[in-house]
């Protein structure tokens, strides 16, 4: 069942890959949902990495050209589509990523998605801290929680800490007892980190990493490191972690190889799992735990999405630079 509402809407997409300036806004003919999706009316989406490799041609899947893109969007149900629960149309919610990103997109004035996909959230958010917490949390939850089984005074080391998920590790980490060890290239985020919750800030531009996790830990190491870079990066992080540690790989952000550092596994025992939140949102068991443990830390304000700018839809090949650039601390959200 479709609502009233103009007849045509702006829809990102890009017909070739490439920098930012492949993104365009397209002017499409309303679409109405199909079975088992809904459509969304968007008030702001949360811009991530992914979207960033997934336009340049390097992500897990392909895109389809001309491609939409987009995981996370917040706004109001508008439509539904045949064997969908009609109670959906009218509730404020936000996108779970849980499809793949060449079947869907939500970068627009609306967004088709799976209803599997939709997810309420605490009425205290806005739009923009809506479309800002279940890629990072859950990606966070999976690997830390749900995998990871963290505990009470455990260390875990979070490159790329100044990210959302990065943000999302940190309070999950601090929300269990643990020691949360940030590390960030840069000293001009070391202060904002540590109110952020973090137990410890390495700065790689003027530290050793292994060195400085060695001396905070006492010679431990950390029981789990949680890296979305990899690269010829992971030699140091197995060189910090514990003995009998995990480190978990959730990303490729590093242009260059990504060497295996044999010995150190062999003689710390180490895992190395290669991770991501996939694993949580296809799993029908593990998918309802991740979503009511997020809901909860954000209702009881243990979780607070941290929005770092926001650009208005027509500028978001300028949001898109902006992430690239890695001067954000937390999300960039684009409003509409």
């Amino acid at each position: 069942m479709a609502s009233a509402g103009p007849a045509s809407v702006k829809i990102v997409r890009f017909h070739q890959t490439g920098g930012p300036e492949v993104l365009q806004l397209d002017e499409l003919p309303l679409p109405d949902p199909a079975a088992g999706e809904v459509r969304l009316r968007v008030k702001a989406i949360g811009l991530n990495r992914a979207e960033v490799m997934f336009r340049t041609g390097r992500y897990l899947v392909e895109p389809k050209l001309p491609s939409k893109l987009g995981y996370e969007a917040s706004g109001t149900v508008e439509a539904v589509g045949p064997g969908v629960d009609q109670s959906w149309i009218g509730k404020t919610v936000s996108t779970v990523p849980a499809f793949p990103a060449n079947a869907y997109g939500v970068y627009g004035e609306v967004a088709i998605v799976p209803v599997r996909a939709i997810a309420a959230y605490p009425d205290r958010l806005t739009y923009e801290e809506g479309t800002s917490i279940w890629m990072q949390y859950i990606t966070a939850y999976g690997a830390l929680v749900h995998q990871g089984r963290i505990a009470k005074g455990d260390f875990v080391l979070i490159t790329a800490a100044s990210s959302s998920v990065g943000v999302a590790a940190i309070e999950i980490a601090k929300a269990e007892g643990a020691i949360g060890i940030a590390v960030t290239r840069g000293a001009q985020k070391k202060a904002a980190l540590l109110a952020l919750g973090a137990g410890h800030v390495v700065v790689t531009d003027e530290e050793d990493l292994a060195a400085r996790v060695n001396q905070i830990t006492s010679g431990k190491g950390a029981r789990i490191v949680f890296d979305p870079i990899g690269g010829k990066g992971l030699e140091s992080l197995a060189a910090a972690a514990a003995s009998g540690g995990i480190v978990f790989e959730y990303g490729a952000l590093a242009s260059d190889p990504t060497p295996f550092p044999l010995f150190t596994v062999l003689g710390k025992h180490l895992t190395i799992k290669g991770y991501t939140l996939f694993e949580i949102v296809g799993d029908p068991a593990a998918l309802p735990k991740a979503k009511q443990y997020v809901f909860d830390h954000l209702a009881s304000g243990d979780f607070k999405p941290r929005i770092d700018k926001t650009f208005p839809l027509s500028q978001i090949v300028e949001a898109h630079r902006y992430m690239e650039s890695n001067a954000q601390i937390g999300k960039i959200v684009v409003t509409v």
